[in-house]
């Protein structure tokens, strides 16, 4: 198994996830133009993609699926909630995510995760194949007990790591914003992604990818002092950008 993104953080998201020929797409923030270049990028083209799963219903992350999903033909795995969330028009394919069950896709298992996030219904995913498992795990404003323990057998982890709680207070955002994004609703500090990792098996890591790094409340600098020494251990280690995302990165 093996993945990559797009790009990463509040302009748009993206993760490719292939196995065995299938290849799927967590998320689309782009325009399908913009999706399409980002594609090919990684060598695939939308008719390559089996099918779209979407976590939550903020633009970033659902902005291109809609359009993408009716020019392509792809099936579009979505929460209730989410589906119910905005005006997102016909798309050929809809298949509900119900209760957070775990279902089949392909080679993949795919097992949605109940987040905190200032969402309808939003869920992050762990998906396994050949008996190896990546964790998706962005856009949520605390660990819970329950992601913790949804998260603890991965062999490669895309991590959100969005702010740094200083610079979001001294930072330009209004504070109504500052709160929100700083909140139990809102998005992972550096410091509680690294909390998160205390309480993980990193020697179990094969890659780990620190994601939706806020370009205006967070440095690659930051991020690195906070992560770097509960990250002992990990295989390999990358920071995602928002324009390149990341190459493909390999589960052995």
């Amino acid at each position: 198994m093996r993945f990559a993104s797009l790009g990463s953080g509040s302009k748009g998201n993206g993760t490719l996830v292939e196995f065995d020929g299938e290849t799927l797409l967590i998320d689309c923030g782009f325009s399908v133009k913009d999706t399409v270049a980002r594609l090919a990028r990684h060598g695939k083209t939308p008719e390559d993609l089996s099918a779209v799963l979407v976590t939550h219903e903020h633009g970033d992350h659902l902005r291109g699926v809609p359009a993408l999903a009716r020019k392509y033909n792809l099936p579009v795995y979505i929460t209730p909630g989410t589906l119910k969330a905005k005006a997102l028009g016909k798309m050929p394919d809809i298949r509900l995510i119900e209760g957070y069950r775990a279902f089949e896709l392909g080679p993949f298992k795919v097992q949605p995760v109940a987040v905190p996030h200032d969402a309808r219904e939003p869920a992050q995913f762990v998906i396994s194949a050949n008996q190896k498992t990546l964790g998706v795990l962005t856009d949520l404003g605390m660990i819970t007990a329950h992601v913790q323990d949804s998260y603890q057998h991965c062999d490669a982890l895309v991590l959100e790591a969005n702010h740094d709680p200083v610079m979001l207070a001294y930072g330009a955002y209004p504070q109504s914003l500052k709160q929100r994004v700083g909140g139990p609703w809102g998005h992972l500090s550096n410091q509680q992604s690294a909390g998160f990792l205390e309480h993980f098996d990193v020697a179990r890591l094969q890659q780990l990818v620190i994601a939706h790094i806020s370009q205006q409340n967070n440095s690659l600098e930051a991020a690195e002092a906070a992560l770097g020494p509960v990250s002992t251990g990990v295989g390999q280690i990358l920071y995602a950008c928002q324009d390149q995302g990341f190459d493909w990165l390999e589960i052995n």
